[in-house]
């Protein structure tokens, strides 16, 4: 019997599968939504790459449903409020959530660069594809500040309930109505923390949401939606596209917020249904196995179309119609499986590495010193600065190409270090006895 059935028919009956379900299906929907995005062509003078969305306007209201990242931050949201009770219950502090929650993410994060640092010194492969490869980070070093502030607001959860998204919606729209009204356009970053904390925090309700709170989440986000993207300054998809003045995405907007309630909403009506087909053996089986390498998948999915394009477009051995036309569709599916199979591959290389060793740990005392709290925080800060930093610049030109990060200067190599310091820094606490 394979891992995965075993973990299968071993599932205690108390588990929610539902949120295991939810946490695959967001990734492998983003996984295929950039797939079906990436339009890359080869001809005499090079490759070409574009967003089939942009070739198609008509299509970028999909992104109303198929940009589900909000889905997997309130699934985190509820994880973290499981993990921090279970660490809390057993004696741990917060170095040990932290450490919990981050080892995860970190492993399939290091394995990813361990390979792609000496690619890009060995073959120089152009900044846009190492960025290409990097920029999925940026989801990880967002995630990794909510990881953070966890503890506090959970704490806020069980004090003021539904008052703390609400004061974090209305947050977002005043930092909107202050960069699009009167012309304050650099708050608009501010906003990735009270938007993506607002989804976040939803998850803390998951065990609460009713059906009505489902009819009701879902309703007023899209009534927001539709008012938003037709009478307001923000564009119809809710993914960045070429040329456009203002993205959804990045900086996020009120918009994401509208979009998290109406995914929400919907995740909440599904449950009644998607859990009975849970039930089934094989269904489960798929669930399990693809959580046990859903960061991998994540991480390499890029990778996996960069190579099925650099070996099949070159020679001629896959057709490259025009997007949109039938054949292009009609060729779809096969594209989909071609790049299924190289990122199999990939994943029966790697994934085995992503699930990190457990680590035990003795009780804390009473108050954790405060040497390992800092060192914690610490650790986080850096983790986040790195992998933002590498999402916005890259691996090429690792000292000479630099970006602003809010206030920070960021570079390659200073993000890659940022990274290293801050995982020894969040595994030290663990194991200092």
């Amino acid at each position: 019997m394979s891992r995965a059935a075993s973990l299968a028919a071993a599932t205690p009956a108390s588990r929610d599968r539902y949120v295991d379900f939810l946490r695959a299906f967001s990734i492998a929907v983003v996984v295929l939504g950039h797939w079906l995005m990436a339009s890359v062509t080869f001809d005499a003078s090079g490759f070409h790459a574009g967003n089939a969305l942009a070739s198609m306007p008509w299509l970028q209201r999909a992104t109303w449903v198929l940009q589900v990242m909000p889905v997997f931050f309130f699934v985190g949201g509820f994880a973290h409020l499981v993990t921090y009770d279970s660490v809390r219950g057993r004696g741990g502090r917060y170095v040990h959530f932290v450490h919990g929650r981050l080892a995860r993410l970190l492993r399939p994060v290091s394995v990813l660069l361990a390979v792609w640092v000496p690619l890009t010194l060995l073959l120089s492969p152009s900044a846009r594809v190492t960025k290409l490869v990097v920029q999925l980070l940026w989801f990880l070093g967002v995630y990794v500040l909510m990881v953070a502030l966890a503890p506090v607001t959970i704490r806020a959860h069980r004090r003021w309930g539904w008052r703390v998204p609400l004061a974090f919606g209305l947050a977002a729209v005043a930092i909107d109505v202050a960069a699009f009204r009167f012309g304050a356009s650099g708050l608009r970053w501010v906003n990735v923390v009270p938007v993506w904390l607002l989804a976040h925090q939803l998850g803390y309700f998951y065990g609460s949401l009713t059906r009505r709170h489902g009819l009701a989440l879902a309703g007023s986000g899209l009534a927001a939606l539709v008012g938003l993207t037709a009478w307001g300054p923000y564009p119809t998809s809710m993914v960045g596209m070429p040329g456009e003045k203002v993205s959804n995405m990045a900086p996020p907007t009120v918009c994401i917020v509208a979009l998290t309630l109406w995914l929400v909403g919907l995740v909440v009506l599904a449950r009644p249904v998607v859990t009975r087909w849970l039930a089934r053996p094989r269904v489960w089986t798929a669930v399990v196995a693809l959580n046990g390498v859903i960061m991998t998948v994540f991480l390499w999915h890029l990778t996996a179309l960069l190579l099925a394009v650099f070996v099949l477009l070159p020679r001629g051995w896959f057709p490259q119609p025009a997007v949109g036309s039938g054949l292009w569709w009609a060729t779809r599916p096969l594209w989909f499986a071609i790049l299924v199979l190289v990122l199999g591959g990939l994943v029966a290389i790697f994934g085995r590495l992503e699930r990190p060793a457990p680590v035990a740990y003795a009780p804390s005392p009473s108050r954790t010193p405060v040497a390992l709290q800092a060192s914690a925080v610490a650790g986080v800060a850096l983790v986040a600065v790195g992998v933002l930093g590498l999402a916005m610049v890259g691996l090429s030109d690792m000292v000479d190409r630099s970006a602003s990060l809010v206030v920070v200067t960021v570079t390659p190599l200073g993000s890659l270090l940022n990274v290293a310091a801050g995982a020894y820094l969040l595994r030290r606490p663990v194991r200092t006895p």
